[in-house]
């Protein structure tokens, strides 16, 4: 592939809800293009851009990737974005690499969830956005109901640009309302319409279209509404000129016609992007911090080399391949840049752009261009490779926590051996997992977006590194405390045939505060007990502790005072007198009223203004708090606070009570007591677990 020059490159995301076709739509362009020597097909598991094992069994995008294709003498990176829901924080980092976006819609179902979700992420990047209409020849396809979806969802002014020609099944072509020309296609053929009149049967719905796309092109420029009202109409010049300063204020949203399955209307749809997308350059200065200073940088050719890595891709083969945008100057094959965040020298060898998981070696890339390298030492998602004289950072895409954590266990003792490397190697490539191990209930967790987030890492181990595992719900980390005080004796006395064992001490034990987790004061006078043996009194309380009273949960939240004891002058010594404070410790409880305690999570959950109600019965239902409560244009923010046990089925109801118009977001917040009848089935189950575990072990 030949250089190119930033301002004949196009960045452009195509986003949309599940199954509308954007994996299609960027096969069908590289082959219209010539990127492909065929079209390729989903069900066939063969096209560019879903390549991993996953998706091709899967037939779903998982992970954003790249098509490059070259296009009336201009460069389109064509970045294919996920649809499903949980893989939203993969949209997010892609449309940092975009500079505009075109939403595909499904000819039948009109806009759906996802694709509202990802329309406001990229109104919140402030990109340009466009809408394709796919599929218009399956059946029950209905352009005009999917337009009226269009404009519900986006507003009016996402104006039709194309006419379908045909519907269903006698789709065949397109019109295009500012030109007034059509184009029709041989299904399944190279994607290059052939012009002809438009059709007797649509000259009326095309003229009024016209009518409708010109009033709304001039609405924008004050001299192209002047000659609108003197003239009633406006030269094809002046109608592209107020789409094109409509399209990147914002304020026009294009909507064209296709069916990628059948290569039609994929060439209106190149030369749309290629004619009316904004360069890189366009949107203004990037920012970014330098020598600990805020500053700007503009997107050109001049000036030192600098190029943001949005996305890392762990292959097996190939290791660690990075995708990159080049932000300032000309990144060159074999140069060596500096990684911001870690200092490292970066050698960029063979470089080049991408057309899926194929690298097409390029001399350069130059600013605002997409590419990729493999094999950097050191370099993650969110980094900055810069010029060393000149080491600015780009600010990295800030993902939410994940919203729901699995215990993950290697099936035999050669996958856990291999385990850690695989799940690490697939965390750097998605950084919106978290791998980590619990210190209470001694489980490694793993933490996605969903359930079939957490699956999919789990398919990528087998199939990637050879490694199985199991999931299971993880063990929620309840923790007992007291709710009284007590003051007791602790007394171990052991006499053998020689030196006895003896140790004696008095404690005071009272609660703290939530979050005091443990208390230990000496107010020991006259020698009662010698100096070196009261750390031991201290050890055997926090070893109790640790253990548990009540079901075997560590116990926090509480003080002891140590003010009394006696000691043997043959028989003390440090094993003694901790014993001593363990018998102390469990004395204590047995009169302190002890009491279980339970994580309390913060929940927040956006959902369509509709659901609100529903949603917060839901909560009280889960022992829930509503804590508070937002409108955001037609989304319902509310946060609210429940127990962790409450939470682990929350997604699957979630989707059932939304029909997967709701996400979610979780964090812990602090813990708070379990009410009785919940907390006499746990520690019953507690302890029938462990007289379980103790009838196995004899």
């Amino acid at each position: 592939m030949k250089v190119y020059d930033g301002k004949d490159i196009r960045n452009v995301a195509l986003v949309g809800h599940l199954n509308s076709g954007k994996t299609s739509l960027t096969a069908a362009s590289a082959f219209t293009s010539g990127a492909t020597n065929r079209l390729t097909r989903v069900d066939e598991g063969n096209t560019p851009t879903d390549f991993d094992e996953e998706e091709v069994a899967r037939k779903i995008t998982i992970a954003s990737a790249v098509a490059s294709v070259e296009w009336k003498r201009n460069k389109i990176n064509l970045i294919d974005t996920p649809g499903f829901n949980i893989f939203t924080n993969d949209v997010k980092q892609a449309l940092v690499a975009a500079d505009s976006v075109v939403a595909v819609v499904d000819g039948v179902a009109g806009v759906e969830v996802q694709t509202e979700k990802t329309w406001a992420l990229a109104a919140e990047c402030g990109l340009p956005r466009a809408v394709v209409v796919n599929k218009l020849d399956r059946e029950r396809s209905d352009f005009d109901r999917v337009m009226e979806s269009i404009q519900n969802a986006f507003g009016r002014t996402a104006v039709a640009i194309q006419l379908p020609i045909g519907a269903e099944r006698e789709f065949k072509g397109v019109v295009d309302l500012v030109g007034m020309k059509a184009y029709t296609y041989t299904p399944g053929g190279d994607g290059k319409g052939k012009e002809i009149d438009i059709p007797p049967a649509l000259a009326d719905a095309a003229q009024t279209a016209h009518e409708s796309l010109v009033e709304l092109a001039a609405e924008g420029d004050d001299k192209l509404l002047e000659e609108f009202f003197e003239q009633g109409t406006l030269p094809v010049e002046h109608i592209r000129d107020g789409l094109l300063a409509g399209l990147r204020d914002g304020r026009i949203f294009p909507v064209l016609c296709a069916c990628s399955s059948n290569n039609i209307g994929t060439d209106r749809v190149l030369d749309f992007l290629a004619d009316y997308m904004p360069e890189p350059g366009a949107r203004g200065a990037v920012k970014g911090r330098l020598n600990g200073q805020d500053v700007e940088r503009k997107i050109s050719n001049d000036g030192p080399a600098s190029a943001f890595v949005w996305k890392t891709v762990a292959d097996p083969f190939a290791g660690r391949v990075s995708y990159f945008k080049v932000i300032s100057g000309v990144v060159k094959n074999d140069a060596h840049l500096n990684n911001v965040r870690t200092g490292a020298d970066e050698r960029l060898s063979h470089i080049g752009a991408l057309i899926g998981k194929t690298i097409q070696p390029v001399t350069e890339l130059r600013a605002g261009d997409i590419g990729a390298v493999a094999k950097l030492k050191d370099t993650l998602t969110g980094d900055t490779i810069a010029d060393k004289a000149s080491p600015i950072a780009y600010p990295a895409v800030q993902l939410p926590e994940p919203s729901i954590a699995y215990a993950i266990q290697a099936k035999t003792r050669n996958d856990e051996d291999k385990m850690g490397n695989g799940i690490h190697r697939i965390l750097e490539e998605d950084q919106s997992l978290r791998f980590y191990r619990d210190a209470q209930t001694k489980e490694f967790l793993l933490a996605g977006s969903g359930q079939q987030h957490v699956e999919i890492v789990c398919s990528k181990l087998k199939k990637r590194y050879h490694v199985d595992v199991e999931l299971h719900a993880p063990k929620i980390p309840y923790r007992e405390t007291i709710r009284g005080s007590a003051d007791v004796h602790g007394r171990h006395k052991k006499q053998t045939g020689g030196h006895g064992q003896f140790g004696d001490c008095r404690i005071r034990v009272s609660p703290l505060a939530r979050g005091g987790k443990f208390e230990f004061v000496n107010e020991v006078f006259g020698g009662a007990i010698p100096r070196q043996y009261i750390p031991a009194v201290e050890k055997g309380i926090i070893e109790a502790a640790e253990r548990g009273y009540m079901a075997g949960f560590p116990v926090v939240d509480f003080r002891v005072t140590l003010y009394d004891g006696s000691y043997h002058d043959v028989d003390s010594n440090e094993l003694s007198f901790k014993t001593a404070g363990r018998k102390a410790f469990k004395l204590a409880m047995e009169a302190a009223k002890p009491a279980l305690l339970e994580p309390i999570m913060n929940v927040e959950v956006q959902a369509p203004v509709d659901y609100a109600g529903d949603l917060m019965g839901d909560f009280n239902g889960r022992r829930g708090r509503v804590s508070g409560m937002d409108t955001k244009g037609a989304t319902q923010i509310i946060k609210a606070q429940v127990p962790m046990s409450e939470m682990l089925s929350y997604q699957n109801d979630l989707i059932s009570m939304t029909q997967g118009r709701a996400s979610f977001s979780m964090e812990f917040s602090h813990y708070d007591f379990v009410p009785s009848p919940q907390s006499e089935k746990i520690v019953a189950a507690a302890k029938a677990a462990r007289s379980g575990e103790e009838e196995e072990e004899e």
